[in-house]
């Protein structure tokens, strides 16, 4: 492995770095966000629960999976990201796993997104891009894309890392790094560190998590120099056995029912937990309440050896009488008796407009940012997820610590 001007040890106790950096999660905190939360919910006697555990002592949680880390506030997929997660009781950390030109796995969340999660455009390493930046003009927006196949991991290794933006007006380089959500912020962005996957199984380790690594859908046709599909899939779960990782701690992911076959098929201890990222909403006419819709039923999916689900979380819920509900894809899952997981809470920032994607399906109850505990309850009570990926933790930590979820 090519080594680090700073090394995964060193940022994690490097005092230049501050004590964010000093210290493991077990000292676990939930900051102000989940109490604005409740403070926003309806009058119910949900709120009142939830309410009544202010006083509660944090403590880690596997119900609460860190998606990229935190990227509410920091870089995500960076080693910040991650502590910050870490320390608000995430118990299972995400590493999306795409590759270097020369077939190194490194942490980002897709092969063609360095133009937006880091300074790449403003580096000589801009010559590289697949699309190089072309400057907005007109009612054309400016646009870029490079990718990490495009790079070897020791060039990887000299970006420096952002928070996912750009700036679509943007008529320069440096303009196009802006265009940050106005949810979102860069006060967290200095000093952030790229990481490899086996860094992130190291980092997560360190910090008493668990492991949950997407393989991410290359950009590049499979495969690469010699590189296949079912070459990256064993790369990754390799470095978890290389770094002795139990398979009960490693939940690996892939919205590619082949590399879950693939895993279940030629790695039977990490199989049995892998995990069936959910996109069927892709296909034209497709619904989570019409069984006739679905390319494969639950039934079917569990037929094939997959244990574990993970559909977005308007997939799993509708509304009824005014009341979110388990959608039917959600029942048929706990019919076909199937994990669930599920993405993304804290993705979608104030709630009081709908929420957007993440809610759509319960768009005409959602009007206040405390719908995201309602949301939370009937994920877990109702639906029965083992697990819930937030952008922000704290939310969901604080949740499952109130109700007595592991």
């Amino acid at each position: 492995m090519i080594p680090r001007p700073l090394t995964l040890a060193a940022l994690l106790t490097a005092t230049a770095a501050g004590p964010a950096l000093a210290q493991t999660a077990d000292g676990v905190t939930y900051g102000p966000r989940p109490a604005y939360l409740i403070d926003a919910m309806d009058a119910s006697p949900l709120k009142d629960r939830l309410a009544a555990c202010a006083g509660q002592t944090p403590a880690r949680s596997k119900f609460s999976i860190g998606h990229r880390g935190a990227p509410l506030m920091f870089p995500e997929h960076t080693v910040e990201s991650n502590v910050a997660a870490a320390r608000m009781g995430a118990g299972i950390l995400e590493c999306d796993v795409t590759f270097t030109a020369d077939h190194e796995l490194v942490c980002r969340h897709a092969q063609n997104d360095l133009h937006t999660t880091t300074d790449i455009l403003t580096t000589d390493l801009a010559s590289t891009c697949t699309t190089p930046f072309t400057p907005a003009a007109g009612d054309t927006n400016a646009t870029a894309e490079c990718r990490t196949s495009e790079i070897t991991l020791a060039e990887f290794r000299t970006l420096t890392p952002k928070m996912d933006a750009s700036d679509g007006s943007a008529t320069t380089p440096e303009d196009y790094q802006g265009g940050i959500a106005s949810y979102r912020t860069d006060l967290f962005t200095a000093g952030a560190s790229t990481m490899t996957h086996a860094e992130s199984i190291a980092l997560f380790d360190s910090l008493g998590a668990d492991f949950t690594p997407e393989l991410k859908s290359p950009s590049v046709e499979m495969p690469h120099d010699g590189f296949s599909q079912e070459d990256y899939a064993q790369k990754l779960i390799d470095e978890y056995k290389a770094a002795g990782i139990d398979p009960s701690r490693v939940w690996a992911q892939s919205f590619n029912l082949d590399d879950v076959l693939y895993w279940i098929e030629n790695e039977p201890e990490f199989g049995a937990q892998a995990v069936y990222l959910m996109d069927e909403y892709d296909i034209e006419g497709y619904s989570p309440m019409d069984p006739a819709t679905w390319p494969n039923t639950m039934a079917e999916l569990k037929g094939m050896g997959v244990n574990w689900i993970a559909p977005p979380t308007w997939m799993l819920v509708t509304v009824e009488g005014g009341e979110i509900v388990p959608s039917a894809l959600a029942v048929a899952a706990k019919e076909a008796d199937l994990g669930i997981i599920t993405w993304t809470l804290e993705r979608s920032g104030p709630l009081g407009g709908g929420g957007g994607w993440y809610y759509q399906s319960i768009e005409e109850v959602t009007d206040n940012d405390g719908v995201t505990y309602e949301l939370l309850d009937v994920l877990a009570q109702d639906v029965g997820v083992a697990g819930v990926f937030a952008d922000w933790p704290a939310t969901v930590t604080y949740y499952a610590n109130c109700v007595g979820l592991d």
